[in-house]
C-alpha cells in the first residue's frame, strides 16, 4: 500500500522508529525544500505545539512484534548489495526498544539493542559482551556499506528538550508540522556530526512523515522517509523506508519481508545482557509474508 493513496493511524509510528522510528509519506520523495511552505495562518502557538509533540511521544502500539527485513544498499555509483536481518520490538518504562540482528557482507551476524526515549542508549555485542555504543559507534553504519546507523534507528532527537515548531510545511503534498530540535549541549560537546534535526509530523494524523539531520553548516546531511505501509493484523507496519546520505547521494532501502505482531516476549529479551543469548524467530506459521 502506497501512503500516497491511504493514510495510517498515528498509533503505528511509535511502534517502529526505523525511523526508528513511521506513518504518512508517499512514493517518490520530493527533493528537500522543493515544495512551497503553506501559509502560517492557523499555526499552533507554543502551548499547542508542545501538546502536539507530547501526544506524538506518548502514542504507541500494544504488545511486541517481530520483523524479518532486508537492507538494500543503493549507492550512487557501484553495485547494489543486500543485507538480511531480524528485528524484535517492544516498549519498556524508558520508551520504545529494538533488538536487531543483521548479517554483514561476510555473513557474520551483528547484534544490537537500541533503546529510545529521554535517556536513549544503544549496545552492540562485542566478543560475547554487550558494549554500550559511544558517539563514534552510534553514528557508524550498522554494517559497512549501508546508510543506516544505530542513531538513525534510535531517533533520540524526537525527545530533545529544545524543540520549536518552525512552520507548517508541505511534505509529499501533505501539510506537516515542521519541528526543529537543537542538539543538547552535553551531546554537542561529544560529537560534531549534527547540530540539529528536523521532523515533519502530519497535521491530521500527528504522525512522522520525514526527518532531516542538519550538519555543522545547517545543511541537511541525511534524510529518512517512509515509502509505503502494509496492513497486518489490523495494524499498519512499515513496508519500505529510505535512508539517504544527502552529501554522497547514497541510499539504503529498508524492506520488511515478513512480520509477526501481538507477541508476548520475555522482558529479558530487551536487556543488554540478553544480547549474548540466541533468540529464536517466532513459529513459521505465524509469519505474514510481505511481497516487495
Amino acid at each position: 500500500m502506497l501512503l500516497k493513496r491511504k493514510s495510517a493511524p498515528a498509533t503505528f509510528w511509535r511502534a517502529f522508529f526505523f525511523g526508528t522510528a513511521l506513518a504518512l509519506a508517499a512514493r517518490g520523495a520530493v527533493p528537500v525544500g522543493s515544495a512551497p511552505d503553506l501559509a502560517q495562518v492557523g499555526k499552533p502557538g507554543p502551548e499547542e505545539a508542545a501538546r502536539i509533540l507530547a501526544q506524538f511521544r506518548r502514542a504507541g502500539v500494544i504488545g511486541e512484534f517481530f520483523f524479518e527485513f532486508e537492507l538494500r544498499a543503493l549507492p550512487r555509483r557501484g553495485e547494489e548489495r543486500s543485507f538480511k536481518g531480524r528485528l524484535w520490538g517492544g516498549r519498556t518504562a524508558r520508551g520504545n526498544v529494538f533488538r536487531v540482528e543483521l548479517a554483514d557482507a561476510a555473513g557474520v551476524v551483528q547484534r544490537l539493542l537500541i533503546q529510545n526515549g529521554e535517556q536513549a542508549s544503544a549496545w552492540r555485542l562485542v566478543d560475547g559482551q554487550a558494549t554500550e555504543l559511544d558517539m563514534t559507534a552510534l553514528f557508524a553504519p550498522l554494517v559497512p556499506g549501508v546508510e543506516v546507523s544505530a542513531f538513525d534507528l534510535q531517533m533520540p532527537f524526537l525527545y530533545w528538550p529544545d524543540a520549536t515548531l518552525e512552520k507548517i510545511a508541505r511534505v509529499f503534498g501533505r501539510p506537516a508540522y515542521a519541528y526543529l530540535f537543537q542538539v543538547p549541549a552535553e551531546l554537542a560537546a561529544r560529537q560534531t556530526a549534527i547540530v540539529a534535526a528536523r521532523a515533519f509530523l502530519d497535521t491530521q494524523f500527528n504522525a512522522l512523515m520525514q526527518t532531516e539531520l542538519l550538519g555543522p553548516t545547517r545543511r541537511v546531511v541525511k534524510t529518512f522517509a517512509l515509502i509505503s505501509l502494509k496492513k497486518v493484523a489490523d495494524q499498519y507496519i512499515p513496508k519500505q523506508a529510505d535512508y539517504k546520505n544527502e552529501i554522497t547521494r547514497d541510499k539504503t532501502r529498508f524492506q520488511v519481508t515478513a512480520a509477526v505482531l501481538n507477541l508476548r516476549l520475555p522482558r529479558t529479551v530487551f536487556e543488554p545482557e540478553a544480547l549474548a543469548q540466541s533468540l529464536e524467530s517466532p513459529a513459521a506459521e505465524l509469519w505474514v509474508r510481505i511481497d516487495p
